[in-house]
């Protein structure tokens, strides 16, 4: 019996020790720009094809809007997905930048770039 409280101990321990010491929610990362819409997203054990919500982007500045979004977001960036909904297997989500300097939208600033215009849906 003792064996058994010790064990538990031991377990909530670890538990605790987990939960306060465990790092910060792991953000998904940019694993590729596939166009000026759609990014190839991936969290520890999964990836996504992810489309960006309310963003049109004209296809004579694909390209271009490409080009931006690799420097906006660098392969491996972190960001945080908003989702919106899905469309044959794409998830359409607002993708905010983590860059320490708080959450930028990646498709208010294409917009505001010249890049890209709204939606109308949202």
């Amino acid at each position: 019996m003792t064996f058994g409280l010790i064990r538990r101990f031991l377990c909530a321990a670890a538990a605790t020790c987990l939960l306060l010491w465990s790092s910060p929610v792991d953000a998904a990362e940019v694993l590729q720009v596939r166009s000026g819409t759609l990014l190839q997203i991936g969290d520890r054990n999964r990836t996504y094809s992810v489309q960006l919500a309310c963003v049109v982007v004209d296809p004579a500045d694909d390209a271009e809007a490409v080009d931006w979004i690799r420097k906006q977001l660098p392969r491996r960036s972190k960001v945080n997905l908003r989702p919106t909904g899905s469309a044959d297997g794409v998830l359409i989500a607002h993708i905010n930048h983590l860059d320490g300097q708080g959450n930028h939208d990646l498709g208010a600033e294409l917009i505001e770039s010249g890049l890209a215009s709204s939606s109308g849906s949202c």
